[in-house]
């Protein structure tokens, strides 16, 4: 993606673009397709990390109804901004995915499912499907193969849940956005009540690449049972911040100290959130230890999502830290389950309390309690999205927690503001 100008269409097949879709097309059955994904170990890089060749070979073979696919391109995860920069940059390239994962699945018509946010961006995307149609790259008789495929693109309003993939078919299908329950699936039963691939823009990028060069080729990269190139999004206190592409498997300590150039103004590290604001923290001595990929972050007691690594430094006050991301997770919440729409909000408002100095030893304990009372008691996971941040917190920073309540007030604000005076 560091081509100029690989968003034009000329461009990018002055650089083998659309070689793979050919191949797909003329060269391969769509079982041969969808047997090369899956030897690939080609996992979801949305969040979820779920094989992507075994989920399309869910589709029913001979289904009497008709098959959609729904590129997920509603990048809502605080600290995630890698689907942004490829619909910017490389529109071409998942869209090259899109039309060979529709034909792996018999799907003759796909969305793309932007962020309500994403206003630039699809226009772009707009331009790249018009520019597509015109190569007749998509539409009726692609290269003269005979299969067809049309594509849309839809924008959502701005909603987090629409990122769960249920939450965006009925959003496409102009419903509100409540999840689903599950089962039916959205392989049986997904858009319109048809059977349905979901799959996140990175993940379909990643296909062309394995068609062209074989899943032998992708899973030399990195390790084995989670491989391929990732793009790591890398934000907070470095000096360095910004998304890079590196190997899955990559030291989490070397993102940040050479790809990522240290810690801000020399300060120390303090904590580290690996896959973006829903996942367990990680303090300064685990992260320094971690692998990155899917295996080794979960192993180390957090989940890599999708690689939204956020550094945290010395100063970073954790309960104000963790009062955000609840702020986030109680403003997102559909409210259609009661553990989610209660307990965002009563985690909360704890953590305003003591951020305000008007917190009891008590509310640590009860921030526990109502976190393990939300955790996989509702229809999706956004109550787990707030519920694995609060259990890795206040257990890891508990001293400093406790500080907020023996003090009355944020130790950090009194830093602060003495630091501004002596400026």
């Amino acid at each position: 993606m560091d081509i100029p100008e690989l968003r034009r269409l000329d461009v990018y097949l002055a650089h083998d673009g659309y070689k793979a879709v050919r191949k797909a097309l003329f060269d391969m059955k769509p079982e041969e397709i969808i047997n090369e994904v899956k030897n690939s170990n080609l996992r979801g890089r949305g969040g979820a990390a779920f094989p992507t060749g075994v989920k399309w070979s869910f589709i029913p073979k001979e289904s009497k109804k008709p098959v959609y696919l729904c590129c997920n391109a509603d990048e809502s995860e605080p600290g995630t901004f890698a689907n942004r920069y490829e619909l910017e940059n490389d529109p071409h390239g998942m869209l090259e995915g899109v039309i060979i994962a529709c034909r792996a699945v018999g799907a003759h018509t796909a969305y793309v499912y932007l962020r309500g946010e994403f206003t630039a961006q699809k226009k772009i995307m707009d331009g790249a499907i018009a520019d597509a149609y015109a190569k007749n790259l998509l539409g009726k008789n692609i290269m003269g193969s005979g299969f067809d495929l049309e594509v849309y693109t839809h924008r959502g309003a701005g909603a987090y849940i629409c990122g769960e993939e249920t939450g965006l078919l009925e959003s496409l299908e102009g419903k509100r956005a409540y999840p689903r329950n599950r089962p039916p699936f959205p392989a049986i039963q997904g858009a319109f009540a048809s059977p349905t691939v979901v799959n996140n823009v990175e993940t379909l990028s990643n296909v062309p690449h394995i068609i062209n060069r074989g899943a032998d080729w992708y899973k030399a990269i990195g390790p084995e049972k989670s491989p391929g190139p990732k793009l790591f999004c890398l934000s907070g206190h470095v000096n360095k911040p910004g998304l890079y592409e590196l190997p899955m498997g990559f030291p989490l300590k070397d993102l940040i100290y050479d790809v990522g150039g240290g810690i801000l103004n020399g300060k120390a590290l303090k904590g580290v959130i690996p896959g973006g604001s829903s996942f367990p923290i990680f303090t300064a001595e685990e992260a320094v230890k971690v692998n990155m990929d899917f295996d080794s972050v979960r192993a180390a007691g957090s989940l890599m999502g999708t690689a939204g690594v956020m550094v945290m430094n010395e100063d970073t006050c954790m309960v104000d830290a963790l009062k955000t991301i609840a702020h986030f997770y109680h403003h997102e919440s559909c409210g259609q389950c009661t553990p989610c729409r209660e307990g965002c909000g009563w985690i909360e408002k704890l953590l305003i309390d003591l951020e305000a100095g008007r917190g009891k030893m008590d509310d640590l304990n009860v921030l526990i309690d109502v976190a393990i009372n939300m955790e996989g008691n509702t229809i999706c996971v956004l109550a787990d999205s707030l519920s694995m941040p609060v259990k890795s917190f206040v257990p890891k920073y508990r001293d400093e927690f406790e500080a907020h309540v023996k003090l009355g007030r944020c130790p950090f604000k009194d830093r602060d503001q003495k630091s501004a005076q002596a400026a």
